[in-house]
């Protein structure tokens, strides 16, 4: 602990944001960068608990409070490899991930806790511009082959540890490019992609394969597949809930990753710059939903030029702070305000959406009744509709934001034969193999719609049982513990 009163005598600090109205006119990141001294002064306040709960908190183990300490006393180096050792991809969760490490962080018990999602991002950053990141191949191989189906953070994590493990690795993804979710679900101004591109870069010269635009199961027949020794299924749940309800069919009402798909496209230079079917150009932009999917298309729609940007939620406003059945180290539910609600949006909450009105075969506006939930015991709270609230908001454009409901079973799913459990999500045994022997599944396929550190934790948990199950041993790291393997 090199400063034992760092956390007293520094406040929590995070790099300024662009101006809006500058942020406004392009999709690269919003912050500014962060001072070297302000990033080692935010370390310091790592207080070097006893029993790290930032730790405990973070899906993959980090030892946040050893790479604190040594960021503080300048030890870039040493802090990037216990950073690396835990965490394939920091440049992605500093920049994406909702930091459940900071929510347990001990400081934030009686002060606001650690920045340590910045300093992550620091770390990996100077990293890359000393050199310490470059390609490293396995020395040796050993002669069997994975075929992993998809290409998002789970997918890269368990290709990157099954590579380093001495496997032959080909990475399969449907789409034109490599990324999954990082390179068409998360903005630009979140995560420019070609912080995406220099990790993959890497990967490939290290001796990954990719194969985009191989849809397996569909457009590729599933006998590719019966080269390989095993097969992992990270295809994420790309299933987006729908709502049921009255004008559902007016043009103009989207599912939110089809808007943010083709917006990311474009910035991409794969779409040109009028070939924007979905565009919130001069219209009421209403967005329905409240987490990260539904934030990112408010930033998207204010930087097409929206006329107005109002999201609803079902649920009510959260507290400023943590409220009692809310405890500390859980992931905390308060009133947050993101880069893209401070550009420009209306927020509504309590609100359940009835219908839509429309003219001409197009949406024109949303009707809402005000809700509550009653408490039931020993069953989820009731939706309970207030009387006499019916409004009606103006829309010219609806973004569905409401979450996945798992992944799709069609493709190479049904066509493997693998079972699914009751959620619909892809059923694994003890570990991370289906019911199939030597097929396996990880990140939001297996689980479930979560996070980008969760994705990557189960990649790299996933990996270890292929290994396993290719060797009849591994030597790949638990969750928290060892380094990549370098054979």
């Amino acid at each position: 602990m090199g400063n034992p009163v760092g956390f007293l005598e520094h406040p929590r600090e995070l790099p300024r944001r662009r101006p809006v109205s500058e942020r406004l006119a392009d999709y690269r990141e919003v912050y500014l960068p962060f001072p070297e001294d302000d990033v080692r002064r935010q370390a310091s306040r790592c207080m070097d608990c006893g029993v790290p709960f930032c730790q405990a908190g973070c899906p993959l183990g980090n030892a946040i409070p050893d790479w604190n300490d040594l960021v503080y006393k300048d030890d870039w180096r040493t802090a990037f490899e216990r950073l690396r050792a835990t965490n394939n991809f920091p440049e992605f969760t500093g920049r994406i991930c909702p930091a459940p490490c900071e929510s347990a962080c001990v400081l934030g018990i009686t002060s606001l806790a650690v920045t340590i999602e910045q300093i992550e991002r620091e770390i990996v950053e100077r990293a890359y511009a000393e050199g310490w990141i470059a390609p490293s191949a396995p020395s040796r191989r050993s002669g069997k082959s994975v075929a992993v189906i998809g290409s998002g953070p789970a997918g890269l994590a368990c290709a990157d540890q099954l590579n380093h493990a001495g496997h032959f690795v080909t990475v399969f993804e449907r789409a034109d490019r490599v990324g999954g979710l990082l390179r068409y679900g998360i903005p630009d101004f979140k995560l420019e992609k070609h912080v995406l591109d220099r990790r993959l870069a890497i990967m490939e010269a290290e001796g990954v394969s990719f194969q985009p635009g191989t849809d397996i199961g569909s457009s590729e027949p599933i006998e590719v597949l019966k080269d390989f020794d095993a097969v992992v299924l990270c295809i994420g749940a790309t299933n987006p809930r729908d709502i049921d309800v009255p004008g559902r069919a007016l043009e103009g009402i989207h599912f939110a990753m089809d808007f943010l798909k083709q917006q990311n496209e474009r910035v991409s230079g794969d779409r040109g710059a009028h070939d924007v079917p979905i565009n919130a150009h001069d219209r009421n932009v209403l967005v329905i939903g409240g987490g990260d999917t539904a934030s990112d298309c408010i930033g998207t729609a204010n930087r097409q030029g929206a006329r107005s940007v109002t999201s609803f939620e079902i649920l009510s406003a959260p507290p400023e702070s943590r409220a009692e059945d809310n405890p500390w180290p859980f992931y905390s539910n308060v009133f947050r305000v993101s880069s893209s609600h401070e550009e420009g949006c209306d927020r509504a909450w309590s609100l359940m959406t009835k219908g839509f009105d429309g003219f001409d075969g197009k949406v024109r506006a949303a009707r809402t009744v005000d809700v509550e939930f009653a408490a039931r015991p020993g069953a989820r709270p009731q939706i309970v509709e207030r009387e006499r609230s019916e409004r009606s908001w103006p829309a010219d454009l609806v973004l569905l934001a409401v979450g996945y409901g798992g992944p799709e079973t069609g493709g190479v799913v049904a066509r493997l034969g693998v079972e699914l459990d009751d959620r619909g999500n892809i059923a694994t045994k003890s570990g991370f193999q289906t019911s199939k022997p030597g097929i396996f599944s990880a990140g939001d396929a297996r689980r479930g719609q979560s996070l980008v550190v969760w994705a990557i934790s189960e990649g790299r948990e996933a990996a270890r049982d292929v290994d396993e199950y290719l060797c009849g041993s591994t030597k790949l790291p638990t969750k928290g513990d060892g380094d990549l393997p370098r054979t």
